[in-house]
């Protein structure tokens, strides 16, 4: 299942040449992971209070065209589970259709130790 939301570009998200500065997809991936997790139930916090704590594990990261300001942006969010402890979510920044960022970030679930624990079930 995708999920999607959007979000509008900032000043504050751009560089000197009024496009979306390369490192601040990576913000706009971490909101629509967070978004999906609340999608499937409860949020992240509640989650995080019962020892379920997400860690960026890897990631890959195609950069296609620049976005800019004032554009809206989605998010465009799945995953899959790659083993017990570890979920891909395969991410896509779109503008009007036409593909930004091309992602794909490894999560590992680690409780308050910072140690491997399997995923929730989530929905």
């Amino acid at each position: 299942m995708e999920y999607r939301v959007a979000y509008k570009v900032y000043y504050e998200d751009t560089d000197s040449l009024g496009v979306v500065y390369y490192a601040n997809y990576l913000k706009f991936m971490e909101r629509g992971r967070t978004e999906w997790v609340g999608a499937q139930g409860r949020p992240v916090q509640e989650w995080n209070r019962e020892g379920y704590n997400f860690v960026v594990y890897g990631l890959t990261m195609k950069f296609k065209h620049a976005a800019g300001l004032g554009d809206m942006i989605d998010v465009v969010t799945s995953v899959r589970m790659t083993s017990a402890y570890r979920a891909r979510f395969l991410q896509r920044i779109e503008c009007r259709g036409t593909l930004l960022v091309d992602a794909e970030v490894d999560i590992v679930c680690v409780d308050s130790k910072q140690e491997l624990r399997e995923f929730p079930k989530f929905g």
